[in-house]
C-alpha cells in the first residue's frame, strides 16, 4: 500500500455519480431475459459512448463482445457486465503508476493544466500527503500571471504546513522556478512542486514559457523534473483528451492527475484517456479536502464503476 492508497469502499463511495449513470444506462439495455443480438450490441455501443468511454474504446469493446458471443464464450446478458469488467481491466497492463522519486536530492514535480481544472487544489493534495508522511515539501508559485493564483497557493501552503517560494504578480515565472530550485537544494527539501500558469493550450507563447521552466529546472537539479503531471478536469469528458494531446506536444507529460472525479458522472473518461493517449493516470482527486487524493488503481476503479 502506497502513501496515497485508499480503500475500495472509498473509491466506490466517491465514484457514485458515474456508477449510477453507468448502472442506469446499462440496465436499460441489458434487461432480464433479453437475448444478445445486433440490436442489443448497437444499443450497448451508443450507451458506452454516452458514458464517456470513448468512441474508439467502445468500438473495441463491442467488437470483442460480439466475437465472444459468436464463439459461445458468453451466452446471456448476465455475462455482459463481467465480460466488460474483465476486458477493461486488461487495458492496463502491469506498469509503474507510482510517482517517480529522485534517488538523491529533491524530487521535482512540474504541474501543468488549464485554468479551472483544479490544478492548485491538486498540488495542495500532493503536498499535504507527502508532508503528512514526514517529507519536507516546498511549493513554488510559478503562475505569476494571476494574483489570485499566488494567493490561493499561499493559503494552501499555510493551511497544510509546507513552505512556499513566490514572487510578485507579473514576475518572470522562470525566475520563480530558479529560486525554488535554489531553495529546495539549500533547505534539503524532499519534494519540490511547481505550479504553472493555467495555460490556454492554444497560446504558443505560454507553452514556450512552460518549456522554459522545465529547462531551467533540468539545469538546476540533475534529473529534474522527475514528474510532469497534467491536471485534467474529470467533469469535462472528451475535452480533457484534446487538452492532453496539446500539452503532450509541448512537454513530456509523465502522468495525469484527474481532478473532480467525485463530482462528475463522466468518470468513464479514465478509460478513454488510457486507450487514446496511453499516458498513465497516476492520481485522482475524489473530494475537496487535502486528503481526498488516491493513486489510480485500475482494478479498484473498474470494480467501483460496475459494482
Amino acid at each position: 500500500m502506497g502513501i496515497f492508497s485508499k480503500t475500495a469502499s472509498f473509491f466506490k463511495d466517491r465514484l457514485s455519480k458515474t456508477r449510477n449513470k453507468i448502472s442506469s444506462s446499462l440496465s436499460s439495455v441489458l434487461s432480464l431475459g433479453r437475448k444478445i443480438d445486433e440490436d442489443l450490441l448497437d444499443e450497448l455501443e451508443e450507451t458506452l459512448i454516452r458514458d464517456d468511454i470513448g468512441v474508439e474504446t467502445t468500438d473495441k469493446l463491442v467488437t470483442e463482445l460480439r466475437d465472444a458471443y459468436r464463439a459461445k464464450k458468453i451466452a446471456t446478458t448476465d455475462d455482459v457486465i463481467p465480460f466488460l469488467k474483465e476486458h477493461i481491466k486488461s487495458y492496463w497492463p502491469d506498469r509503474d503508476r507510482q510517482m517517480h522519486l529522485a534517488q538523491s536530492g529533491p524530487t521535482v514535480v512540474l504541474v501543468a493544466g488549464v485554468n479551472g481544472t483544479g490544478k492548485t487544489t491538486s498540488i495542495a493534495k500532493l503536498a499535504y500527503i507527502f508532508h503528512q508522511n514526514g517529507k519536507k515539501v516546498i511549493v513554488a508559485a510559478c503562475d505569476t500571471f494571476r494574483a489570485a493564483a499566488v494567493e490561493q497557493l499561499s493559503i494552501w501552503a499555510e493551511r497544510i504546513g509546507v513552505q512556499i517560494v513566490k514572487h510578485q504578480t507579473g514576475s518572470d515565472p522562470a525566475a520563480v522556478a530558479f529560486d525554488a530550485c535554489e531553495a529546495a537544494l539549500a533547505r534539503d527539501a524532499d519534494i519540490l512542486i511547481l505550479d504553472t500558469a493555467g495555460r490556454l493550450h492554444t497560446k504558443k507563447d505560454l507553452m514556450q514559457q512552460l518549456m522554459k521552466i522545465r529547462d531551467i529546472v533540468a539545469r538546476k537539479i540533475p534529473g529534474a523534473p522527475n514528474e510532469v503531471l497534467l491536471v485534467l478536469d474529470g467533469t469535462t469528458g472528451q475535452n480533457a483528451i484534446s487538452q492532453a494531446k496539446l500539452f503532450t506536444e509541448a512537454i513530456n507529460v509523465t502522468g495525469i492527475f484527474l481532478a473532480k472525479l467525485d463530482g462528475t458522472a463522466r468518470g468513464g473518461i479514465v478509460i478513454a484517456i488510457k486507450d487514446q493517449l496511453d499516458i498513465p493516470v497516476k492520481f485522482v482527486g475524489l473530494g475537496e479536502k487535502p486528503e481526498d487524493i488516491a493513486e489510480f488503481d485500475p482494478n479498484t476503479f473498474v470494480e467501483a464503476l460496475f459494482s
